[in-house]
């Protein structure tokens, strides 16, 4: 059975990444990017479908764990009877292949540990050939894939499997380095891997330098950053929304998602965290990917795509893996990518705008870019679609869809209007002030004061936080005080804020789903705009409390289990907690830059 989602921590090379638990063992790890097959795939099923365990023999060591100071370095410390190692799990940024280097150090004493190695590529199903070279390498192929496993320990093959028992006494240092090369090419040198280690340590230190980052939440927003800069696909630009597919929003439920894609949803949020963090880099980088990959005729434009910005994304399930703790189907691929979902083009328009703003060298193709978004939403803005929450359901008229179309159209006058941009021939302006009225007339239900999740429907939605962020209303505005407090009132377990509303008959299938943690940050932001500042300090605190001992988060939390829920590292919770301690903590807070851009 695998760890609980907390129980692991990420490594990554920036262009994939790997999970490991508590116990030492590598549950997940997709070769060689995050969307490729998996070649361990106990994370979703058991070891027999690919894991990498190094442990001590000894029954319930005491553990602790780190990551090294401003790094994606995890060093995971044992103690026993005997004495003490400390494992360091790392994969140096890429430079031709990516490899896992794991370093067992002994500490005190001397410690018995053993090792497993179980490679199953195509998502556990395929066994590769194993042999041993006469150098004492050990070799896996299958089809296009190969793997190099290198070590001093003494192992042997049993059953399909690499293992092997040894001794680490201390003062002494045992290497596993495990490599993927392409079955076709040759195999490469390698530098030593306590040489390895120095460049990545180093790699990730003067990139930690850059940030522009105080205060007492200092150490969370740098673990946040350090997990968006892991889950980036360095290539592209990309920024996956997490590394794992199929992580349950219910324990043993059936709604379990392949998310090792980029979402323009979440276009604004990173692109304000990483500016106001100081990394510009970064941010150019995923602006230019969100217009390489929206490039081409406006109708076809999708709400995902892959990190190279494939647009074939075709949602299939495995059969063989019998899901996290039981959750099936595990799915790969996302049918939602061809859901309409309109919301999504106030996110592109108002990224382009916010990367100009903030600094980032404007596009020659991002103004022509806008023009034919936007032309395309005037066409659409009025039909039914599915949601932010990417509904399996019947198209609707979602508030927050509507919100975002103004809020497209808002951007696009004020590009014009602050950047000299040429005017092209367009009624952007009138389109927007119609959105607004219609939105105010149909989505505010009087009688409970609160704008709903979709017209006519008197039930709420976690989206309905980020109207006043956008600048559709003023803060103090008494539909968004009645809407925040209606929130509060429908909405909330355990203090937490729940993505769809309980008390809607629709919702009847999602209920047992965990508080939705990117919700949670969103009504410490409207706390914030609203003037509730102690409240919002005290849901920080709260949400801060909820990330696991090495300061991550998955997608939800569920408040009757304690335990995290959904796909991790999810880095929608991480750009959220970012922007919030930035909101509490900055006098320019990514609320006011998004709601005072408004000029509609």
């Amino acid at each position: 059975m695998p760890s609980r989602i907390e129980d692991y921590g990420l490594i990554g090379d920036l262009e994939t990444s790997a999970l490991v638990g508590k116990d030492g063992s590598i549950d997940w790890l997709c070769w060689p990017r995050f969307d490729s097959d998996a070649c361990m795939a106990a994370l979703l099923g058991g070891p027999e479908h690919g894991r990498f365990l190094v442990a001590p023999v000894a029954e319930q060591p005491r553990i602790t764990r780190r990551y090294r100071q401003d790094t994606l370095i995890l060093e995971t410390r044992y103690e026993t009877d005997e004495g003490a190692v400390t494992l360091i799990d790392f994969m140096p940024p890429r430079e031709k292949h990516s490899r896992i280097v794991r370093l067992v150090r002994g500490e005190r004493g001397a410690v018995r540990m053993h090792a497993e190695i179980v490679l199953r590529f195509g998502y556990g199903a395929v066994v590769p050939w194993m042999s041993r070279q006469s150098d004492g390498r050990r070799r896996a192929i299958a089809g296009p894939d190969k793997a190099i496993l290198r070590s001093k320990a003494r192992l042997h093959g049993q059953e399909q499997r690499t293992v092997g028992e040894f001794t680490v006494s201390a003062g002494e240092t045992i290497p596993f380095t495990l490599t993927y090369v392409p079955s076709h090419l040759p195999e490469q040198e390698e530098d030593d891997p306590v040489a390895a280690l120095e460049r990545t340590e180093g790699f990730w230190t003067e990139w930690s330098k850059q940030a522009k980052v105080e205060g007492p939440w200092r150490e969370a927003v740098m673990r946040s950053l350090i997990t968006l800069k892991g889950l980036t696909y360095a290539p592209t630009g990309g920024i996956v929304a997490a590394p794992t597919t199929s992580l349950p929003e219910t324990l043993g439920g059936s709604r379990n998602w392949d998310y090792r894609f980029c979402w323009l949803r979440d276009a604004t949020l990173c692109l304000l965290a990483l500016m106001n963090a100081g990394f510009y880099e970064e941010a150019t980088a995923w602006r230019d990917w969100l217009l390489r990959a929206v490039a081409g005729t406006p109708a076809q434009a999708q709400i995902m795509y892959g990190i190279a910005g494939e647009r074939r994304l075709t949602e299939w399930s495995i059969d063989w893996l019998p899901g996290y703790e039981g959750s099936k189907p595990v799915r790969v691929g996302n049918a939602a990518s061809d859901q309409l979902q309109v919301d999504v083009f106030g996110e592109v328009l108002d990224a382009l705008y916010q990367a100009q703003k903030g600094g980032v060298a404007p596009s020659k193709e991002g103004w022509a870019v806008t023009g034919a978004l936007l032309n395309h939403l005037a066409e659409i803005w009025n039909v039914p679609d599915r949601g932010i929450w990417e509904s399996r359901d019947p198209p609707k008229h979602y508030t927050f869809s509507k919100v975002m179309a103004w809020l497209a159209f808002d951007r696009g006058v004020k590009m014009i209007e602050e950047f000299g941009l040429a005017a092209p021939d367009n009624n952007w302006r009138e389109i927007a002030e119609q959105i607004h009225a219609e939105v105010c007339e149909k989505a505010f239900d009087k009688a409970q004061n609160t704008f709903t999740v979709a017209y006519g429907i008197p039930y709420l939605d976690g989206s309905l936080l980020l109207i006043p962020t956008t600048g559709f209303l003023p803060p103090d505005d008494p539909r968004i005080i009645g809407t925040v407090k209606a929130v509060e009132g429908r909405l909330l377990a355990d203090g937490l804020v729940l993505r769809h509303d309980p008390t809607n008959p629709e919702n009847a299938h999602r209920r047992g789903e965990g508080a939705f943690l990117a919700c949670s940050f969103w009504l410490v932001d409207a706390y914030e705009l609203v003037g509730r500042h102690e409240d919002a300090r005290r849901l920080m605190e709260r949400l801060l409390a909820l990330r696991n001992d090495l300061g991550l988060l998955a997608e939800e939390y569920d408040v009757v289990k304690r335990r995290q829920v959904g796909n991790f590292p999810q880095a929608f919770s991480h750009v959220a907690l970012i922007n919030s301690v930035h909101n509490l903590s900055r006098p320019e807070k990514p609320i006011e830059q998004r709601a005072e851009a408004a000029t509609v």
